[in-house]
């Protein structure tokens, strides 16, 4: 990417990167009273039949993904005018996300500040193997390392523990500060109780299922952003900040109601290239962006291609699926899939 076209896209950019209380008020509370009313909606109809219950559930998941967007925006002080308010609603809405909001900013902007730097992978929400390390690794290794990828695994298992168990004590717990995530986890206990004055164990029930969808469509949006064919890695001196921030960051175009329900986070490369933007601008900004610069647009069939790639893979720059053909390590020793 040449600075010319660097420039280009911020300053088209820039626009949209202007916080209205109006629109931040708006999606607070409508997203809101959606995540409140179909909870109770679900609640209600599981005590009917569970069969009631179920469409009502996935409802309420996307509702809880949408203010996790929501919570992500506060981290970036883009949603509302002042950063005060921006940090009082992320507190707030870390109850219902399950994720202790300067922990979740914290890791984020680390994953902001590291994007697409091979040798900093460990600042992202998901693991990526390279050819090489493959190459070089033990049949344990790769092993593991298949499990962890397999969307069997990967989707349902790690949702669940991102968000029931890994948040309630995360490991840089002490450096973000250990009271919050104490207030957090106390404020957490305090809502599920809620839910079962009001609900009884069926109530429980039911917030559990919603946890359980609502991390599914979380890990598979997160798996989204950065692993599709086309993303880009780099080490240092080589890597281009703004070439990881557009190329390395995908824009999916899932239709009208997946946006809606998601925050419109999954044009997630603008909101790389401008973090400011908040989610309530981030598909006008983009439908815009792609009548003036060539955008990737990435739809369903190419999205649920992407979950068989696996690798990155350094010398054609590109993620790849596992070698289904036996390749030759650089001990000299051949090594299988």
């Amino acid at each position: 990417m040449s600075m010319q076209v660097d420039r280009a896209v911020r300053a088209f950019s820039r626009p949209y990167a202007v916080q209205d209380d109006r629109l931040a008020w708006t999606s607070f509370l409508g997203s809101y009273a959606a995540y409140l009313g179909t909870l109770a909606l679900a609640v209600w109809a599981a005590h009917l039949h569970w069969a009631l219950a179920l469409p009502l559930i996935v409802i309420n998941a996307f509702a809880g993904v949408r203010l996790y967007v929501l919570q992500h925006d506060c981290g970036h002080h883009s949603l509302f005018v002042t950063r005060r308010m921006n940090d009082l609603a992320g507190a707030l809405l870390s109850v219902v996300t399950l994720t202790p909001y300067r922990v979740m900013q914290f890791n984020h902007n680390e994953h902001h500040a590291h994007l697409g730097n091979l040798d900093e992978r460990h600042t992202t929400e998901i693991y990526t193997m390279t050819v090489r390390e493959w190459d070089e690794a033990n049949w344990s290794k790769r092993l593991l390392y298949r499990l962890y990828r397999h969307p069997l695994v990967l989707i349902p298992v790690g949702g669940f523990w991102t968000y029931l168990f890994a948040y309630r004590w995360p490991k840089n717990a002490a450096r973000v500060g250990a009271a919050g995530v104490l207030a957090h986890n106390a404020a957490l206990l305090a809502w599920v109780g809620l839910i079962w004055l009001l609900g009884g164990l069926t109530g429980l029930a039911v917030w559990f299922g919603t946890v359980i969808v609502a991390g599914w469509i979380g890990v598979f949006l997160v798996y989204l952003q950065h692993n599709f064919e086309d993303t880009w890695w780099d080490r240092k001196p080589g890597l281009v900040p703004m070439k990881a921030q557009l190329k390395g960051s995908s824009a999916l175009d899932l239709g009208w109601w997946w946006d809606l329900g998601t925050g419109n986070i999954a044009y997630h490369d603008i909101h790389h290239y401008n973090p400011r933007i908040p989610s309530y601008r981030l598909r006008q900004c983009h439908r815009a962006l792609r009548e003036e610069f060539d955008c990737h647009i990435i739809r369903w069939p190419e999205a649920l291609r992407s979950f068989t790639l696996r690798l990155w893979d350094e010398e054609q720059e590109r993620l790849v699926p596992f070698p289904k053909t036996p390749r030759r390590a650089p001990n000299g020793r051949l090594t299988r899939a």
